[in-house]
């Protein structure tokens, strides 16, 4: 039996972390790097990447493996990063266990990482591609021989790290479609309120689904009179060129070629290797669609991003004496296999394919089903390395930005950096919120086939891996209050919820009164929120509402209460009658009005009358909302400004406040909402105007 926590995520029993775990370095530590080509030798040949296969007719740009060997004495570890899509673990496995023959090197102690370049020969079947088997004898032998290169070059070195950030060079690629403009999945289902890539300005979509990671991390090695060995750097980014008919290394290869040439030595020794490692880029990519279309041709995006590199390296300190520590576990996940209807489906379209490969998505689609039901479990292996202070955790997935965050955050180890696409390809793994919002990287496929909790085990197993190695606990998720925030608490409200979750279910009381509200149904979290004043030393975070809410049973509130928020609404207001609703409590409902009346300016519904502000609400604009409830009157503020002021026939007392939604889930809101407050008194005009202007606003 497998032991869990209380939020049911298994636990990794800690002597199997120990086994795993460095110690004190005997001996100097030591480094070696080298590099193969494993490019095809014949063509044309069947590349992946694409839903059907592509048939490559030349190589444009080399394909290498390159491996960094490291050695403080005690133990070796190895890091190699692949030209290819993904990999199979099943074929890692064997290119582990050859070159742990030939090396000593434990096979725990190896990590092996695809660039996802999707320009390279299939080594793993995927969606409508399958393997070259002539390729993937090639393909394990370049590996392996990479291995063995950089082990037998370790001689004494240094190591040093640094991380920038670049917010210019990736984007979330995933956005929220409109309510209105759902699309159909594969299976003939009008799900799809998120998909990858909507077009630049698209205004059928509101806005990205999910952060970005912008961390650029470099782990350097030099020898010990300061020669460059090898640079390690990491960036989640999906990837940059569609080929065509052409083999590529994509802008991996010519980062790492660039950096080759401007770092290392000229003189002919010994080659310094640069490699560029995948981050967390599941819906990471190079187009930002808030923008106008913009032209990138890969070779620039490498140069442009090796140039800050270049200038990050340079202020790079090298350590002596750094020590080493690996871990290893594995993790058993159901996939998600299709009902019996949906298999008799997949049967049906398959049997019009006459064995032949699938020639479009739905039967690509039909075909995934029957495969996923031949094996509905997998096995899947993480890892975590400690180099000196720097944590690097190894995933098998494709890995959406925000959960490389969440373990960026948690990490006991500063900095830590991910390596997605790492010993293995077990497909996409969206949070469990993002499940609702359907699109590509859910449809069930080997390329996203794991149970709809894959990742938040995924998560919590990693960060036991790096607590093991760094030998103490994860960091708690924490948020510095700015200006506002303090503000707010100092007026003794009731509840506020800062809404700065990076997951569900439920939202954190600032006021530590421990006044829970639940998020419900479609929510994107942990996107940019209003402001600077609002957190200290940090961006400030809101959730995003596609079709989702926040309910709070409440006590203590009579016939004067305040509720405060920010919203910005991103619907149109011309999509439909009402809007949305930005909260509900009692009789009382606030919403921005529709095609019905009073379009894009504030509504309230009180009892069993209807009145309207006179200042429209720009769209995608941040705004300041206050309802004040005394007795039978109230006051709705707009950005410190009474807006609407009335009597209400409603005497309810207030028992429930549901946030982005009302009373039966009409018109819920579309957009973000953030730092909700509920006062058990009325707000004075005085507090209101001192709490907006708090937050910078004037």
């Amino acid at each position: 039996m497998v032991a869990t926590n209380l939020n049911g995520i298994p636990v990794i029993p800690s002597a199997l972390l120990l086994l795993f775990s460095g110690a004190a370095a005997a001996g100097p530590f030591r480094a070696g790097a080298h590099a193969v080509d494993i490019s095809p030798l014949t063509a044309p040949i069947v590349t992946s990447g694409q839903f059907l296969p592509v048939l490559a007719e030349r190589t444009l740009d080399p394909l290498r493996a390159r491996s960094l060997a490291l050695d403080d004495g005690q133990q070796r570890v190895v890091l190699t990063v692949v030209d290819t899509l993904m990999m199979p673990r099943e074929l890692l496995d064997r290119v582990k266990a050859a070159a742990a023959r030939s090396t000593g090197i434990p096979e725990r102690n190896m990590m092996i990482s695809a660039t996802h370049t999707h320009s390279a020969p299939a080594v793993m079947g995927a969606l409508g591609t399958d393997v070259n088997p002539e390729y993937v004898r090639l393909f394990e032998a370049g590996l392996i021989k990479a291995i063995e290169g950089a082990v037998s070059r370790l001689a004494p070195a240094r190591a040093g790290w640094t991380v920038v950030q670049d917010f210019e060079h990736t984007h979330n690629r995933r956005w929220i479609l409109r309510p209105d403009r759902l699309r159909q999945d594969p299976f003939g289902d009008w799900n799809v309120r998120a998909n990858m890539h909507p077009g630049y300005q698209n205004p059928d979509f509101l806005g990205p689904s999910g952060p970005v990671d912008p961390d650029l991390t470099l782990l350097a090695i030099q020898s010990a009179s300061g020669r460059p060995i090898a640079l390690l750097a990491n960036y989640s980014m999906h990837y940059v060129g569609r080929f065509g008919r052409v083999v590529s290394s994509d802008y991996y290869g010519h980062f790492a070629e660039s950096l080759q040439r401007s770092i290392g030595a000229q003189d002919g020794s010994q080659p310094f290797i640069a490699m560029m490692s995948q981050g967390t880029s599941g819906d990471q990519m190079w187009m930002d669609y808030s923008q106008p279309e913009k032209k990138v041709e890969y070779k620039a995006y490498a140069g442009e991003l090796a140039a800050i590199a270049r200038e990050a390296f340079k202020k790079i300190r090298f350590k002596d004496g750094i020590t080493l520590a690996c871990a290893e576990t594995t993790l058993r996940l159901s996939r998600r296999v299709a009902s019996p209807e949906r298999l008799a489906w997949a049967k049906e379209v398959m049997s019009g394919m006459a064995g032949g490969p699938p020639r479009n998505q739905y039967e690509v689609y039909a075909r995934e089903q029957r495969l996923i039901a031949a094996e509905p479990e997998r096995e899947l292996k993480l890892q975590a390395f400690r180099i000196g202070e720097i944590g690097i955790a190894a995933i098998p997935n494709e890995v959406y930005a925000i959960s490389g965050l969440k373990i960026k955050i948690q990490s006991p180890l500063q900095p830590t950096f991910n390596i997605e696409l790492a010993n293995g390809a077990e497909g996409y793994i969206p949070p469990p919120e993002q499940h609702r919002l359907g699109g590509y990287t859910t449809w069930a496929a080997r390329t996203a086939a794991l149970e709809t909790g894959a990742e938040p085990k995924i998560v919590d197993a990693v960060l036991q891996l790096l607590e093991a190695v760094a030998g103490k606990s994860r960091r708690p998720v924490e948020h510095g209050n700015g200006k506002y925030a303090r503000t707010m608490l100092a007026g003794k409200p009731l509840a506020y919820w800062r809404c700065n979750e990076i997951s569900g279910p439920a939202a954190r009381d600032a006021t530590g009164n421990r006044l829970e509200v639940l998020y419900e149904g479609g929510v994107a979290f942990y996107l940019e929120g209003p402001g600077p004043g609002f957190s200290a030393g940090e961006a400030n975070r809101a959730p995003h509402f596609a079709g989702g809410r926040m309910r709070a049973d409440l006590t203590g509130l009579h016939d004067s209460y305040s509720v405060e928020l920010w919203f910005q609404n991103l619907l149109p207001t011309d999509a439909r009658p009402v809007t949305g609703h930005l909260l509900s409590l009692s009789k009382d409902r606030i919403a921005i009005g529709g095609t019905e009346r009073a379009a894009g300016k504030l509504l309230v519904f009180s009892g069993d009358r209807v009145f309207e502000g006179v200042t429209p609400v720009a769209p995608k604009s941040w705004n300041h909302l206050v309802f004040v409830r005394d007795g039978s009157g109230f006051r709705v503020f707009l950005n410190s400004r009474t807006e609407i002021a009335g009597v209400s026939t409603s005497q309810s007392p207030a028992r429930q406040l549901t946030i982005a939604s009302a009373e039966g889930d009409r018109s819920t809101f579309e957009g973000k909402i953030d730092e909700v407050s509920i006062y058990p008194r009325a707000l004075q005009a005085a507090e209101v105007y001192a709490h907006f202007t708090a937050a910078g606003a004037r």
